[in-house]
């Protein structure tokens, strides 16, 4: 019974996590590799760091991993919504609250004694990477099928302006993967209810 009660993150949770870190690293690395065939913004990603090694491996890479990122997303969102737990993980969330927590670990004072309790930081941060995937996905449907979607592509400002918000939505989740590996270098006992749950 002990030992039930001390699960921080149950096995389905757990899978869904490292799938995802795994889809996105893949996306990501192969996404910069796609960027330097046209380098629209004017500068280059080192090739050290890209995948695929030209750009028909890249896009291979891409497409894979977009269909994990996918499949694995809509489980992890559907189980969430159903059970009742994107509400009670990620909501309430006010303005005052976010401003509180954030001063907090702006101070290095935030609480971290209770694992499976997000703090407002975290469900925004949360919350804001689920809708910045939305975005990505929507934004590389237009890439990939932009014919196919004429009203997604110019909500977007056309292809060129598609380009740009894909980029920038996956600057933003880089960003937050960048953050939310500072936290666990911060509070490494995060990355071990990860792994083991406990």
């Amino acid at each position: 019974m002990d030992s039930d009660r001390q699960l921080i993150h149950p096995l389905w949770l757990r899978i869904t996590h490292w799938l995802n870190a795994l889809a996105v690293v893949i996306m990501t690395m192969s996404g910069w590799r796609i960027y330097n065939a046209t380098g629209f913004l004017g500068f280059a990603i080192p090739a050290d760091i890209t995948l695929g090694g030209w750009l028909g491996g890249a896009i291979q890479w891409h497409f894979a991993a977009m269909w994990l990122l996918v499949g694995n997303g809509l489980f992890y969102l559907g189980y969430n919504v159903f059970t009742g737990r994107l509400w009670r993980q990620f909501f309430p969330l006010s303005p005052r609250a976010f401003m509180a927590d954030l001063l907090a670990a702006l101070k290095g004072h935030l609480s971290h004694a209770d694992l499976g309790h997000y703090n407002s930081v975290q469900r925004a941060a949360y919350l804001v990477v689920i809708a910045d995937v939305v975005v990505l996905l929507l934004s590389g449907l237009v890439l990939w099928k932009s014919v196919q979607f004429p009203i997604l592509r110019e909500l977007m400002g056309g292809y060129e302006g598609a380009r740009r918000v894909h980029f920038l939505a996956m600057s933003v989740l880089v960003a937050f993967i960048a953050v939310h590996l500072a936290m666990v270098a911060l509070v490494p006992r995060t990355l071990l209810a990860m792994i083991r749950g406990r």
